[in-house]
């Protein structure tokens, strides 16, 4: 079967590699001159199963009530004239059920858990590269309430496969002796061993190179206009400059571009852009200063990850439609807390970047076909498209391919969230 895959960050490009690997001929298209230069590129560098706590969930609406206005917060909603933004904030204040939460938690969990062991098998087979750590992930806590309310949901992921352990303020700051020098007392934490960390970018682009050398078709620098349809099927993708591209199936792989490309087609997606920021800084040769293990603070949502000889601080969540501009108090906020946590850094000049996270309202991935027999979705990872891409790119490919898939594909059903 001819499968055209639209989107060549971490998604699409694992997405292509499953695909070829059940025999299909591939065609990867995307806008960017190379894989991974938009989402994918400076993202905060976990694979992270212990994050599968939604943004929504019990208290995140009067959290939201708190931080509205605030330029710095964790979470930014911006009040737009925008019919998109406010049915997706509809449904994710619908998603902050103490039910739903923990429905999604496992649905986040399962998924991820398999992406983690699917890349684990990957990574020696293919002789992949980035930067990787595998010493854990810790979530750090600065707030004792965000502590006392972490330790049913770390209970609730143990019993659903995730070993995340409750950790002492003093067992956190021996698991990562950096946080000894934090200005911002350590209150305790949860620490989740098999977790891991690495540069999705540089990943992708490993990815990408060995599935080009298997016969994956990459076409950079081609932006898709439109699909054509009819009778029920996708009959075709027009690219700009008039080339139109047909295959047997086509996968959706555009991250918060999806639903642009889908609604002319009467496919509607519940996947709203939140706009994260990262800052990399360089260590250059006082890299003892930095922490080795990754690390997550929770209380204000940044992740704190080794790369090398760099150190990528990612986080918060703006929603602010496509916008990509950075914000420069935003900016600053990262750079703030990261002095405070970590003030023996050194000083010298930071890399401020910001992406566009495909987020569901709670924080569910759609995978799988559409109500066009042909189309097929890998999109609304939200934050953790890194840590499913393995895990979501082989899912599409069993279900595509027509075999039976090692997970539940149900609680990912594009027609059953769109």
């Amino acid at each position: 079967m001819r499968v055209l895959v639209l989107g060549a960050g971490v998604v699409g490009v694992a997405s292509a590699w499953y695909l070829r690997r059940h025999g299909h001929e591939v065609v990867v298209v995307d806008r960017q001159p190379a894989p991974a230069m938009e989402t994918s590129f400076a993202n905060g560098g976990q694979v992270s199963t212990s994050h599968a706590e939604p943004w929504a969930n019990p208290a995140a609406p009067l959290k939201l009530l708190r931080w509205l206005g605030r330029e710095d917060s964790p979470l930014l909603w911006r009040l737009r004239a925008d019919a998109a933004q406010w049915a997706w904030g509809l449904r994710f204040l619908r998603e902050c059920t103490p039910g739903r939460t923990r429905g999604n938690i496992v649905a986040i969990l399962r998924l991820a858990l398999y992406s983690r062991s699917l890349l684990k098998d990957l990574r020696p087979a293919l002789g992949l590269e980035y930067d990787q750590e595998q010493r854990g992930i810790l979530h750090f806590y600065t707030d004792k309430a965000g502590f006392e309310h972490a330790i049913p949901q770390a209970e609730l992921m143990r019993r659903h496969g995730c070993d995340r352990v409750v950790k002492s303020a003093a067992e956190c700051l021996a698991i990562e002796p950096a946080l000894n020098h934090s200005t911002v007392p350590i209150v305790g934490g949860t620490y989740t061993a098999d977790d891991e960390s690495g540069d999705a970018y540089k990943f992708t682009h490993a990815l990408a190179a060995r599935a080009a050398d298997s016969g994956v078709v990459f076409r950079f620098g081609a932006s898709v206009e439109a699909l054509a349809a009819e009778g029920g099927r996708v009959t075709g993708a027009r690219l700009a400059g008039g080339e139109n591209l047909t295959a047997d199936a086509y996968v959706v792989a555009l991250g918060s571009y999806s639903p642009l490309l889908l609604r002319p087609l009467g496919v509607r997606i519940p996947v709203y852009p939140a706009k994260g920021y990262s800052i990399t800084v360089p260590l250059g040769d006082d890299g003892d200063t930095a922490p080795s293990v990754s690390l997550t603070d929770d209380d204000r949502k940044i992740v704190f990850s080794r790369l090398g000889d760099r150190l990528r601080v990612a986080g918060t969540a703006e929603f602010s439609g496509h916008d990509t501009t950075l914000n420069e108090v935003r900016c600053q906020a990262l750079v703030e807390r990261t002095r405070a946590i970590f003030p023996r850094l050194p000083a010298g000049r930071v890399e401020f970047w910001a992406g566009l996270r495909p987020a569901t309202p709670g924080n569910v991935p759609l995978i799988g076909v559409t109500g066009l027999s042909n189309l097929h979705l890998n999109t609304g990872h939200g934050t953790l498209g890194w840590t499913m891409a393995c895990g979501t790119g082989r899912l599409l490919a069993d279900l595509l391919s027509g075999k039976a898939p090692d997970i539940d594909p149900a609680p990912y059903s594009a027609r059953r969230h769109g």
